[in-house]
C-alpha cells in the first residue's frame, strides 16, 4: 500500500551537481518512488532492499535516506513525515526515530558506562582469547573476503606463478610448524605502501612495494614470519571481536547510536585490525621462533626493521609512547636480532622468481 503521491515531500541531491530537486516520496511494497513536484517527473526509484539511513535524529537534524553505492540524497524535513515513511518501510525505520530525552541518555549513559568498566577487560580481552580460535574456518575466510575488499578493492594483484608458489611454500612451512588449523594464502598487491597484514582465514596481503624494499629473502621471510605469528595466535579474528564487543558496550553507553558502528567503512576495518603492543610482541617473539624451529635464517626480521629506523629516524612508535599501538622500533630490533645461521628463507631462484613476479 502505497502513502499517497503528495504524503511525503523531500529534497533530493543527485550527488553530481549542486541542483536540489523538491520531490514527492512514496513508498510501494518493493520500492521507494521520487517524482519532481514540479511536473511529477520520475527522478529515481529506489529499492527498498538498497535502501540505507546516514545517521539518526539523536546527532542530526535531519537524517538522510540513500541508496548504497550512489551518491544521491534525499532529505526529509518534516519530522512527521519521516516517521510515516519509517513506518512504513520498516528496514528504514530509523529515519524517523525520536530523539531521546535527556533524561533517558544520562541514564542509560550511568548504567552503561558503570558496566563498560566493570566488564571492558574481562569481556574483550579474555573473552576474545576464548572465543576467537572457536569461529569456523569458513565464517572467518568469509570475513576476511570482505575486509579484503573493503581494504584492497580493485586494486591489481601480482601473478607470477613461480614467485607466487614460493609464497604459499614458505607460509605453509610456517603456518604447520605453528600448528594453525587452516590455509593460508597470499596476495601480492601491486605498488605501496610498505606493508603487510593478515586477515582473518588465513589471508596474507602483501604490497610489491615491500618486497622491493626488503634487501635479501631473509629480510621479507622474517616480515612473512611476523604475519604468520598473528595467525597463528588468532590475532585478526580476536581484533574484531573485541571490535564487534566494543561495539555493544558504546551501543549500551549511548542509547543504541556508535560511530565505529559497523565493518563497513575502511577506518573501522582499520581500527579493528590494529594489532596493539602485546600482540605485536607476540607475533614478532613466535615469528623468529617458527623459522628458527624449521632451521632457516631468522636473522631477517631484525635487519628490516633496522632499515626502518634508517628510513624513519625518530621512530613514530618511540615518540608516540604509550598511545603507539606499535612497540618501539629498536626495542624491537633487539628482541628479534638473531644470528645470520640457518638455510636461506628462499632459495635463489624462489627470490629472483619472487622480484619479478610483478612485472
Amino acid at each position: 500500500m502505497s502513502l499517497g503521491p503528495s504524503a511525503i515531500r523531500g529534497r533530493y541531491y543527485d550527488g553530481k551537481t549542486a541542483d536540489v530537486r523538491e520531490v514527492t516520496v512514496v513508498a510501494t511494497p518493493g520500492e521507494v518512488i521520487l517524482r519532481d513536484v514540479a511536473n511529477a517527473a520520475l527522478v529515481a526509484r529506489w529499492p527498498i532492499v538498497e535502501l540505507g539511513v546516514l545517521g539518526d535524529s539523536e546527532h542530526e537534524a535531519v537524517p538522510l535516506l540513500v541508496r548504497r553505492n550512489e551518491e544521491a540524497r534525499l532529505a526529509i524535513d518534516d519530522a512527521e513525515q519521516r516517521r510515516a515513511l519509517g513506518a512504513s518501510v520498516p528496514e528504514i525505520a530509523r529515519l524517523g526515530a525520536q530523539r531521546p530525552s535527556t533524561a533517558g541518555r544520562l541514564l542509560q549513559f550511568s548504567v552503561g558506562l558503570a558496566a563498560a568498566v566493570a566488564l571492558f577487560w574481562v569481556a574483550l580481552q579474555s573473552g576474545s582469547d576464548l572465543l576467537a580460535p572457536l569461529v569456523p574456518n569458513r565464517l572467518q575466510a568469509r570475513m576476511g573476503e570482505g575486509v579484503y575488499a573493503q581494504l584492497v578493492g580493485q586494486r591489481p594483484l601480482c601473478q607470477g606463478e613461480k614467485g607466487l608458489t614460493a609464497l604459499n611454500h614458505f607460509v605453509s612451512q610456517l603456518a604447520v610448524a605453528g600448528g594453525y588449523d587452516g590455509p593460508i594464502k597470499v596476495r601480492v598487491v601491486k605498488d605501496g605502501p610498505i606493508n603487510a597484514f593478515t586477515l582473518p582465514g588465513g589471508i596474507l596481503i602483501l604490497y610489491s612495494a615491500l618486497i622491493d624494499r626488503t634487501a635479501d629473502g631473509n629480510e621479507l621471510g622474517g616480515v612473512i614470519a611476523h604475519e604468520i605469528g598473528h595467525a597463528v595466535h588468532y590475532h585478526p579474528i580476536k581484533g574484531l571481536v573485541r571490535q564487534y564487543g566494543t561495539e555493544q558496550i558504546l551501543k549500551a553507553i549511548t542509547g543504541g547510536y556508535s560511530e565505529i558502528g559497523t565493518l563497513g567503512s575502511g577506518g573501522t576495518i582499520l581500527l579493528a585490525l590494529r594489532n596493539g603492543r602485546a600482540f605485536e610482541r607476540e607475533a614478532d617473539a613466535t615469528g623468529v621462533s617458527l623459522l628458527e624451529k624449521l632451521g632457516l635464517r631468522a636473522d631477517g626480521m631484525s635487519r628490516f626493521f633496522e632499515e626502518l629506523l634508517k628510513i624513519e629516524p625518530h621512530d613514530p612508535a618511540a615518540v608516540a609512547g604509550i598511545w603507539s599501538d606499535h612497540p618501539p622500533t629498536a626495542e624491537r630490533v633487539a628482541a628479534t636480532r638473531r644470528p645470520p645461521i640457518g638455510a636461506p628463507d628462499f632459495t635463489d631462484a624462489e627470490w629472483q622468481a619472487i622480484r619479478t613476479m610483478c612485472r
